[in-house]
This record gives C-alpha cells, sequence and structure tokens, in this order.
C-alpha cells in the first residue's frame, strides 16, 4: 500500500522511517506546510515527494498520517476524510473542545475510519496492565498512579501552541487510564507550577502539574507530571488492587536510584526521550493503522477516545485556574 504523510519534523520523519520499514507499506508519499524540507525528507528516506497537500491527496495514497503542527491536524482529516482517504492523526484532534468536537461529528458521519495516536495503548506493559484489571486478577482497583516525567522541557516556540501542559503531556495518562481501567473519569482537582525557564508563565502554562481524577467506579488515580526529570524520561503507572499490585515502566532503564544500601536496581541506562521509550510501540500503532487502511481492523484508538481524553485535560486546566473541584459534566458533551 501507498501511505501518504503531512508533516516531517521530528515525530513526522520518525513515522516515515517506521513506515518505510512495514511489510506491507511499499511507498511513502510524503508532504509539508515547507517543501523544499519535505523534499529533502523524502529524498533521505527513498520516499516520494507531493510538493503539497492536494497534490498529496490525490496522488493514489491508500491512507493518509498526520504528523503536521497540532493548528493543522483539523483542517487535514476534515481533508482527508472528504477525499475518502484512511486517516492517522497524531494527537490532539484539535486545540480546542469546540473544534474538536466539530471534526468528531464529521468523522462519526462518515464512513471514513480516522485512527488517532496514543501509542500507549500499544505498549506491551500497558496492554498486560489493562488485561490484568478488566480480568479482575487484582480484584477490585482502588487507587492508580500514573506520571509523565519529560527529561527536558521542550523549546519556548512549542508552548504557545501546544495547548498547555494537561493537554499535551498529561493527556497521554488520561487516554492509557481509559484504556487500561474501562473505565471514564467523573471529577478532577489540578493544581500546577512554573518551577523552570520563565517563558511557561509567559504563555500562561505551567512546568509541573499533579491532578487527583476520580473514576465512575469510585477509583483514585493521581497524576503528576514535569518538563524537568533530569534523570530521564520517566513513564510509569502503578495499579493497587485488593488482591494484588502491579506496576508499568518500572525496569532496568527506570529513571529512579535507591538510596537504600545495597540496592542495586535499576542498573540500566535510563530513556532519554518518548521516542526511545516508546519505539516498540510507535512500529505496533503503525502497524495497527496499516490494518485499519487494510480493512482487517477496526480503529483502535477513535476521535472519541481523543475527545474524552481533551475533556479530562480541559477539566484539569480549568480546575487549576479557577482553585476548584470540576466534575466532567461541566466539559463539553
Amino acid at each position: 500500500m501507498r501511505i501518504g504523510l503531512v508533516g516531517v519534523g521530528r515525530i513526522g520523519a520518525f513515522h516515515a522511517a517506521t513506515l518505510k520499514g512495514l511489510p506491507a507499506v511499499e511507498q511513502v508519499v510524503m508532504a509539508d506546510a515547507d517543501a523544499s524540507r519535505a523534499e529533502l525528507t523524502a529524498k533521505e528516506l527513498g520516499a516520494e515527494f507531493a510538493p503539497d497537500v492536494p497534490a498529496l491527496l490525490a496522488s493514489g495514497i491508500d491512507g493518509l498520517v498526520i504528523a503536521a503542527a497540532t493548528s493543522a491536524h483539523a483542517e487535514l482529516i476534515e481533508a482527508a476524510v472528504a477525499a475518502g482517504i484512511t486517516t492517522f492523526c497524531e494527537k490532539p484532534v484539535a486545540l480546542d473542545l469546540a473544534e474538536t468536537q466539530r471534526v468528531v461529528e464529521l468523522v462519526e458521519g462518515s464512513d471514513v475510519p480516522v485512527h488517532i495516536g496514543f501509542q500507549r495503548r500499544f505498549d506491551a506493559g500497558y496492554q498486560a496492565a489493562a488485561q490484568q484489571v478488566r480480568s479482575g486478577e487484582l480484584g477490585y482497583v482502588h487507587h492508580i498512579r500514573a506520571n509523565t516525567n519529560d527529561a527536558f522541557p521542550p523549546p519556548a516556540g512549542y508552548i504557545p501552541t501546544s495547548g498547555g501542559f494537561f493537554r499535551d503531556c498529561t493527556v497521554h495518562d488520561f487516554d492509557i487510564i481509559r484504556y487500561v481501567t474501562g473505565r471514564e473519569v467523573v471529577s478532577v482537582y489540578a493544581t500546577g507550577a512554573n518551577r523552570g525557564e520563565s517563558f511557561f508563565g509567559e504563555y500562561g502554562d505551567v512546568d509541573a502539574a499533579a491532578a487527583l481524577l476520580t473514576l465512575d467506579d469510585g477509583t483514585f488515580v493521581a497524576v503528576s507530571g514535569t518538563r524537568y526529570n533530569a534523570a530521564g524520561h520517566d513513564v510509569r503507572m502503578e495499579v493497587l488492587g485488593s488482591l494484588g499490585s502491579i506496576a508499568v515502566g518500572l525496569d532496568e532503564h527506570t529513571a529512579l536510584r535507591s538510596v537504600e544500601a545495597g540496592v542495586t536496581f535499576p542498573g540500566g541506562d535510563p530513556h532519554t526521550t518518548f521516542m526511545d521509550r516508546f519505539r516498540s510501540a510507535y512500529v505496533a500503532e503503525l502497524t495497527a493503522f496499516t490494518e485499519v487502511v487494510a480493512g482487517t481492523r477496526d480503529v483502535p484508538c477513535t476521535v472519541r477516545d481523543a475527545l474524552q481524553a481533551f475533556r479530562i485535560a480541559d477539566a484539569c486546566e480549568l480546575s487549576r485556574s479557577e482553585n476548584r473541584f470540576v466534575r466532567l459534566e461541566e466539559i463539553g458533551r
């Protein structure tokens, strides 16, 4: 199959290289707002180049991967749906809730499959956790702890269009909590602070945050994160149940060290980026997308899944800004 790709920045180039290595993909066709960058990247990867998005959509592609700037996601999804092309789009669907809801209605009113990129759903550890939680092996779950700690912050220019810490960073935790538990969040209380570079505060954002979520079965979830975790990129989840407790991301690469005498675990090198931490998950995710394109698999992460995670992020941002408890019923549909 021929897969089109829009956006050849860091994650776009990474996806293009992954797609080139998949047996089902015969060719990748690339486009970017900077046509010269797309042409150069295509030449480096042995891919095809399209001068713009209309040319890409008309180039006989079977599926489209959207890795462009967030501000372009909604427009590109709409164009792909209009062209009848099965689409994969990195999260989020759009910059705000209203536009996200509009795109959800558009996609759900069509017969075009649209797969949203939340790669943690394809990580073996999170999949194992979901199986144990849903099978009842852990008994009833009473607490979950989830964290996303980046080793270093993004550049200042990224922050104005990122959507903020909850919508950009911990939204991955919100999605994977729904995936692992099969439950919905009903309320949140969140807080945050700017502990590092001043540019976060200049754009009304934070670089460290925490939230307490309550699920519809009464489970408590503590979510935390930071843009400054010098020990390494650290993404983990702990699930505490009445019959047992498990952890995802607790291995030789965990970015922690024990101060207890004689303890040498973990002994490996910490991950430095999310692409390093989730490399296998990204391959599995794009493999799943090729199966969606081929019609042999249903969409594993829908636009409505993305909307639900975005609603939780919006609730956390409202809670942080107004310093109050927020119920999810206050946030959109």
